[in-house]
């Protein structure tokens, strides 16, 4: 029976790259039978890096067959998973991000995860040596999320060994970090086709905080600007996602790569409450600027309060 590999809904170039790159090894490595899958439509960045990379975009699934050989990676959040994932046969689970509880296996699996900035990071270490024997476009694709992941080491979740297997990668490809970086950003600052509600769903997490659920979007672009412009329908579009997702508030992050800061939207009172609890910011207006933020992961979602 096929392994389904997949990361959250809302996939980003970590959960579109990784399952390729776990897929391979199960394949190529292992002698498994196992196959990439998303959970909704890759992001601009990951769609750049298929094109890029010449790979075929993994079929789109919403749920999961009971007792489906699956492997998780990019998060352990049941809410960021299919609804039936308690009733697959949960294999393995590949993560960098802290443990939220609630999955459940039919038995013991193996299980990893690690400090690192991208899941592709842990993933290049468990596979070692036969890495070698790794095609290019696989490579590509690990380099991508890990580029991605660390917004090209400007993220405080970078480490020494994401920058030491990136760097590794790319000589391999014979790239050059900056200049290919610009070409990901480029891509990712590209929103122009989205609707609002597609750019607030976009790179969405859900989260609580005492009993008030908030969907934690975050956009990342060397444009912050194509985005702000947009910002009054943004706001608007925010109650109705927020009714349909059933959650009571979406917080809009607007993450500026270039000049390391954020930009969040303030619609309203909870969220201007937030603002000041959380990052200590006072908002004049619909939006405020919180200087080095960067990372959901490390810097946002940790400090939330209401």
């Amino acid at each position: 029976m096929t392994t389904q590999i997949f990361g959250h809904k809302s996939p980003d170039t970590d959960s579109t790259g990784s399952p390729i790159l776990w897929a391979w090894y199960l394949n190529e490595i292992k002698g498994e039978t196992a196959k990439p899958v998303l959970l909704g439509e890759p992001n601009t960045e990951a769609a750049f890096m298929l094109e890029r990379w010449g790979l075929d975009k993994p079929e789109i699934i919403d749920d999961v067959a009971e007792d489906a050989p699956v492997v998780i990676v990019d998060t352990n959040n049941p809410a960021e998973l299919p609804d039936s994932i308690n009733s697959a046969d949960i294999r393995a689970i590949i993560d960098h991000h802290k443990l939220v509880g609630g999955l459940e296996t039919k038995g013991p699996i193996d299980i990893t995860v690690r400090p690192l900035a991208c899941t592709a990071t842990i993933m290049m270490d468990l596979i070692g040596d036969d890495s070698a024997k790794m095609p290019e476009a696989v490579k590509g694709a690990a380099l991508t999320c890990i580029l991605s992941d660390t917004l090209e080491f400007r993220s405080p979740t970078t480490t020494d060994h994401d920058r030491a297997v990136a760097e590794a990668l790319a000589a391999e490809l014979g790239l050059d970090i900056p200049a290919y970086a610009a070409e990901m950003f480029a891509a990712k600052s590209d929103v122009s086709s989205f609707s609002d509600a597609e750019l607030l769903r976009m790179d969405s997490k859900e989260y609580a905080v005492e009993g008030t659920k908030f969907r934690v979007s975050v956009l990342e672009t060397t444009a912050p600007g194509v985005v702000l412009d947009r910002k009054a329908s943004l706001m608007d579009s925010m109650t109705t996602v927020a009714s349909e997702d059933g959650v009571d508030q979406v917080l809009l992050f607007v993450v500026d790569i270039l000049n390391e800061e954020a930009t969040l939207l303030v619609p309203n009172d909870l969220v201007k409450s937030v603002a000041e609890k959380s990052f200590d910011a006072a908002p004049a207006g619909d939006t405020v600027v919180l200087h080095g933020v960067m990372s959901r992961k490390k810097q946002i979602i940790p400090n939330l309060k209401v």
